[in-house]
């Protein structure tokens, strides 16, 4: 591997101050963009029907980042003297994971994991990206690798200085399947590249699929994890990150989950719809300075491995799926203790399952920073291996959490009034009707809500399909799980036992 260094110039002249208001965030989301949701052009993502709200949660996000009670620990102080997101600080050592990790974690809290792509999971990875410049130095085409080893460590720059909100896209459309699972991509739907210019590259066709990206800054174009080293796949093979509001660029929104409703009667949707979008790209020009690979299949298909993106990735993740089980155990819990089914045998054996699925993602986070350790670039990692099992189990793990919430919950989950019925003439009924043993009417109500946003309703709906595949396809991550597992040394021992019989 090539040993070249990147030198950061841009370091003495930062631009930018650091962690960002929600104001602002807001403020940088009215621009050009073109958007595209339920038939029409969005002018102003802020103020959508459907879209609005959950850009306003998150500006209540990045709000919290200049309190006193969170700043210090999703925060720190780079050494540009800048207050910055926490996921951008390149961990030197097993405290600085340990400090990263509280940094997700409470992140994931302020949803209880029901808004998937806070910043700090792009943070994660771009922060691993540009901490890798000798693999990114390696590449030939184009500028050269060095000019896009350095292109990557001033757009880490650019987004830490400025709190830059970021989405990403990975995936090509297919037309075939049978094309797709031998690593080739159509040319009538696929991005690629179609011509080079002395100002960048033009690239067109669509990508799928960018959740948060009508609510972002910019958008990442990253390889296709299943990107074969070929000659064909030369025109699909790059890197490179560019502003929502580029010319050219259009996302078509799916249809909402925030229908609208009160944070009573859609205490999930009406906060965290996070909108997901199909990425057309007609004809768009990257400038060079914003192209980190290109060209090299053979490189691009190593990116996510070789920089250890996909481990630190898996790090956020891992804090966030344990920050969602509590949720889901808390959750379970208030509604056996309101029904006074908490003494109940059956209740209490479906419930202690979610548990020991919440103290699994517990103990192999644990496990994985505990064993952190120095990386090839001189940074510290946690270790893959327990962060790999987490994001493989947890997709089997989610959907029976909501299995088991319906079988808790019952026709209770659909049979509630609205926020409204409490203060219309059949008030009186639904104050008598609707109570429990241990909890008021009102309470009752808002509790299963809850519950039925989380196991009925569109929202919780998307929310299960999306912990299904969040790393990919279930049968393609196990796979992968095998390949890279450690299986050598144990071989080795059953091999042992036959040759001394």
């Amino acid at each position: 591997m090539s040993t070249a260094k990147v030198v950061n110039d841009s370091a003495a002249n930062p631009t930018g101050s650091g962690i960002r208001t929600g104001a602002q965030y807001l403020a940088g989301l009215n621009d050009e963009r073109e958007i595209w949701f339920q038939g029409n052009r969005v002018s102003n993502v802020t103020t959508e029907p459907g879209m609005g709200r959950g850009a306003h949660t998150l500006a209540s996000f990045l709000d919290r980042q200049h309190t006193n009670e969170f700043r210090d620990t999703v925060t720190y102080v780079a050494d540009d003297g800048l207050r910055c997101a926490m996921a951008y600080q390149v961990p030197k050592s097993a405290q600085d994971i340990h400090a990263r990790g509280r940094a997700y974690y409470e992140w994931a809290k302020w949803s209880n994991g029901m808004f998937g792509r806070t910043p700090d999971y792009k943070n994660a990875s771009l922060m691993a990206f540009s901490a890798a410049t000798p693999f990114l130095a390696q590449g030939t085409k184009g500028p050269g690798g060095e000019a896009m080893a350095q292109n990557m460590v001033d757009f880490y720059n650019d987004v830490r200085r400025n709190d830059k909100v970021l989405t990403h896209t990975l995936v090509n459309p297919t037309i075939n399947h049978a094309l797709a699972a031998s690593g080739k991509f159509s040319e009538k739907v696929a991005l690629q590249v179609v011509e080079e210019t002395s100002e960048g590259i033009i690239v067109n066709g669509a990508r799928l699929l960018a959740t948060l990206g009508p609510l972002s800054d910019e958008i990442e174009v990253f390889p296709s994890t299943v990107l074969r080293a070929s000659e064909e796949n030369i025109p699909f093979a790059f890197a490179f990150a560019i502003p929502i509001a580029t010319p050219g660029l259009k996302l078509i929104c799916r249809d909402t989950y925030d229908h609208g409703k009160s944070s009573f009667d859609a205490p999930l949707s009406s906060r965290y719809e996070e909108m997901d979008a199909v990425v057309i790209f007609d004809n768009v020009l990257v400038p060079w300075n914003r192209v980190f690979m290109y060209g090299q299949p053979e490189l691009c298909n190593q990116a996510f491995g070789t920089t250890n993106a996909v481990v630190h990735m898996a790090h956020q993740v891992a804090c966030g799926k344990l920050a969602k089980s509590e949720f889901m155990v808390g959750l379970m819990c208030a509604i056996s203790r309101a029904t006074g089914r908490d003494k109940d045998m059956y209740t209490k054996g479906l419930i202690a399952e979610v548990m020991q699925m919440t103290e699994t993602v517990r103990a192999l986070l644990f496990s994985a920073e505990a064993q952190a350790h120095e990386d090839q670039y001189g940074n510290f990692i946690p270790l893959r291996s327990p962060l790999d099992t987490s994001r493989n189990m947890f997709p089997k793990m989610y959907p029976r959490m909501v299995e088991i919430l319906q079988l808790i919950g019952s026709s209770s989950l659909m049979a509630t009034p609205t926020e409204a019925d409490f203060s219309n003439d059949i008030a009186p009924d639904v104050e008598q009707y609707f109570q429990l043993s241990n909890l008021e009417s009102r309470d009752r109500v808002a509790l299963y809500r809850l519950a039925h946003d989380v196991a009925v309703s569109g929202f919780g709906n998307r929310q299960a399909l999306y912990e299904r595949f969040f790393f990919g396809p279930p049968g393609l991550m196990a796979s992968a799980y095998y390949d890279i597992y450690s299986k050598d040394p144990l071989m080795d021992r059953v091999e042992s036992l036959l040759a001394s019989s």
